[in-house]
């Protein structure tokens, strides 16, 4: 049976990236691979056979996803969906199996898998084998394996108290005060690899040794002039309220004396202890705004911890603990080069209007609390 010669296909721009995209992707079986280079061969202007030459299949072969692509385009070089054998398991043996798979796992383990799903229905009478719980999970988007963490605040209305008026300090910053968002990241490691790392190149990703040396930690504690974006950053030896102390006297002595200080920092114990609250309590130009429990994002200087740790801490290599020091420094000389005070979006009064109107029942409580906050 004679071929017609196979006449120039016209692609648009979008189906050419798409096609391509099919040819080139690693995760695109072979078959719909070769397909999307027989379309874009045939749009390139070359005949059947010298298509079937070039890719090592049958000018029927051709003909036949041509056709397809130009009756039903792109999707038309999929297989058509096949009825397949019948399912040998029904509802009831499927919601057997979510109905496990969403309980308590059993005592003396954390997580339901696949072989204990099988098992414990075949305790019960009903034999399925794990490839077939695993489809009936995967079907069903049931993940028993994954585990996601969330945070039962006990008192709501105090939380949206705390937030508000810490990003009304962040939205309009008092005259004549210096904001400062202060807080300590402690037990920074100082390790060095066992063998020098490898840098990257073409196609190649920059390479660390697994193992390495450890040689102790670091704890500093940084505040963040939040006007302005820059850092002040010590090394402590102690998280403790002797050293939080210590630093706060060394921002009150490097602060002009006509500004007052608002510091922003969380409840932790050095920061609420008796020993701070007094010296607190004898420098009345320092006054504090807490952050909520479990909000540490709410606190700005968590930016510049982050940036510290990606472009830093992450995948270093530190010969000593003075060694980390001497690198934390002159990140953070760096930064203050450049610095620019962080741009801060989240208004907690605004998201606290959408709790609200999500959960109608806390609205009257909530509202109140607000108000006196404010």
């Amino acid at each position: 049976m004679a071929h017609p010669p196979a006449t120039a296909l016209r692609l648009t721009a979008r189906r050419r990236r798409k096609l391509l995209a099919m040819a080139d992707a690693p995760s695109c079986p072979q078959a719909i691979a070769l397909r999307a280079r027989t379309v874009l061969l045939a749009a390139d202007g070359l005949a059947n056979s010298a298509i079937a030459a070039h890719l090592g299949c049958s000018e029927p072969t051709v003909c036949r996803w041509l056709l397809r692509f130009a009756r039903h385009g792109v999707p038309g070089l999929f297989d058509r969906p096949r009825s397949g054998r019948p399912e040998r398991y029904g509802p009831s043996e499927r919601l057997a199996v979510i109905a496990v798979a969403t309980s308590l796992p059993p005592e003396g383990t954390a997580r339901w898998t696949q072989a204990l799903v099988a098992g414990h229905l075949a305790e019960r009478g009903l034999a399925l084998s794990r490839a077939t719980v695993r489809r009936v999970l995967a079907e069903t988007r049931v993940r028993p394996h994954k585990i996601r963490g969330w945070l039962n605040r006990a008192d709501d209305d105090a939380f949206w108290s705390q937030a508000g008026a810490v990003c009304r300090l962040y939205l309009g910053i008092p005259a004549d005060t210096l904001l400062v968002s202060i807080d300590e990241k402690t037990g920074i490691q100082a390790r060095s690899r066992i063998r020098p790392a490898q840098p990257a190149g073409p196609g190649r990703d920059r390479r660390i040794e697994f193992e390495y040396k450890r040689h102790g930690t670091v704890s500093i504690v940084a505040a963040m002039d939040v006007a302005t974006g820059q850092v002040v950053a010590e090394r402590v030896e102690r998280n403790d309220s002797a050293h939080f102390i210590r630093f706060l006297a060394m921002l009150d002595r490097s602060t002009d004396p006509a500004l007052r200080l608002h510091l922003v920092m969380d409840n932790g114990s050095s920061h609420t202890s008796r020993a701070t609250r007094a010296w607190i309590a004898a420098h009345p130009r320092f006054t504090v705004t807490h952050t909520p429990k479990h909000a540490s994002w709410l606190n700005m200087i968590e930016q510049w911890f982050s940036a510290l740790t990606r472009r830093v801490l992450r995948g270093g290599d530190f010969a000593s603990r003075d060694d980390l020091d001497a690198k934390i420094t002159a990140f953070t000389v760096r930064h203050n080069r450049t610095a620019r005070p962080y741009r801060w979006r989240y208004d907690a009064d605004a998201e606290h209007a959408r709790y609200l109107a999500r959960h109608p029942r806390h609205q009257a409580p909530a509202q109140d609390s607000l108000t006196k906050a404010a």
